[in-house]
């Protein structure tokens, strides 16, 4: 850290050391400070060195839609991801599933929070409270040390038996230090990749069956390699705007893929929003690359109406808010100068000197 500027890289080296040191009894660190990250991307301090306050239920909300997946039994197994004999988000994120009637990965959360507004809200609170108790007062803790280095935010009223009443007293709320959201944010597309290994190799410890000489792809299950079931807005899309690569506007056959505009390696937002039609060659090419800003423009651009329509016939979340926080926040944090993909085989380096309005707001 140099005149009060945290060091991105220290930052994420500091979190990694953390993480590596000691045996982890349950991924509910990696899980929170995923969380952590998503939050930081999606909701970026105006000045590099401001705090950021963070509210828990957020978090929480975005641990379950991780765990909202990887429950789904793998294999006809139920994974453990915990040493504990009560794995309470699990047991929140199952209660949801079995209200909302679903064992598919394929339902959105928010179709299912739809659907059990109730249960759905009893979760949250459960894991808002499991998130202050256990992994957010040890996330910043090394093995065998009595006290935090508090070097992300302050943990000093959270405890193993922190009260609801306590976490009402600081505003359901964590507030990270300054400069530490822009570190997270700029770190997102290094820490994330490093925390799913880190998730990984965790599951195959707690669930011994895994150890076996097949080799079965519990990457994809935890993380969605085919991410999630996207064929039911292909065809929509399709008769919306027409049968063409957002890219390259090639026509295309059936079958092709449906591409996350934001990359998914950066921030995991299925909303139509952030999903457009691709063709093989595009999709391939364009991988986990930042598309160019005029790219982003033209998703934002998409008539909201119709993508409206579109989620209310196949009840599929649009997230328009969510994708627009999220680009402000990863385009805010990247050095000028940046490539990024811009269609097959080209690149634009990034120049934000004259931003778009979704930028600039």
């Amino acid at each position: 850290m140099a005149d009060g500027v945290v060091d991105p890289l220290l930052l994420g080296q500091r979190v990694v050391a953390i993480l590596e040191t000691g045996l982890r009894t349950a991924t509910y660190k990696l899980a929170t400070l995923m969380a952590l990250i998503d939050h930081c991307v999606e909701n970026l301090p105006e000045q590099l060195d401001d705090d950021l306050a963070v509210p828990i239920p957020d978090l929480a909300r975005r641990v379950l839609e991780v765990y909202w997946r990887q429950v789904v039994p793998f294999d006809g197994h139920e994974l453990r991801q915990s040493t504990q004999p009560r794995a309470r988000i699990l047991i929140a994120a199952n209660n949801l599933r079995n209200a909302a009637g679903t064992q598919s990965q394929s339902l959105a959360i928010e179709i299912a929070a739809i659907r059990a507004p109730d249960t759905y809200q009893r979760a949250i609170d459960e894991i808002t409270l499991c998130l202050a108790q256990q992994p957010l007062h040890r996330l910043q803790r090394l093995p065998g040390s009595d006290a935090s280095d508090c070097f992300l935010y302050d943990d000093s009223f959270l405890h193993d038996h922190v009260s609801r009443s306590t976490l009402r007293a600081h505003n359901d709320s964590i507030v990270l230090n300054p400069g530490v959201a822009h570190g997270l944010a700029r770190l997102a597309g290094l820490l994330k990749p490093a925390l799913e290994i880190m998730w990984v190799d965790d599951v195959r410890r707690m669930n011994k069956f895994l150890l076996a000489d097949r080799f079965p792809d519990v990457a994809g299950h935890l993380f969605g390699r085919e991410r999630v079931m996207l064929n039911a807005v292909r065809e929509p899309l399709k008769e919306a705007f027409g049968p063409h690569c957002f890219y390259c506007n090639t026509h295309l056959p059936a079958g092709n893929p449906i591409d996350h505009v934001l990359p998914w390696s950066l921030v995991g937002i299925d909303g139509l929003a952030n999903l457009v039609l691709a063709c093989a060659r595009c999709n391939s090419d364009k991988s986990g690359a930042l598309p160019a800003i005029a790219i982003v423009d033209r998703v934002l651009e998409r008539d909201q109406e119709t993508l409206e329509d579109i989620a209310a016939t196949i009840q599929w979340p649009t997230q328009h808010q969510r994708v627009v926080a999220a680009a402000r926040g990863i385009y805010r944090g990247q050095p000028a100068g940046l490539p990024t993909w811009s269609g097959y085989g080209d690149t634009v380096r990034l120049d934000v000197s004259f931003p778009p309005a979704w930028l600039s707001t």
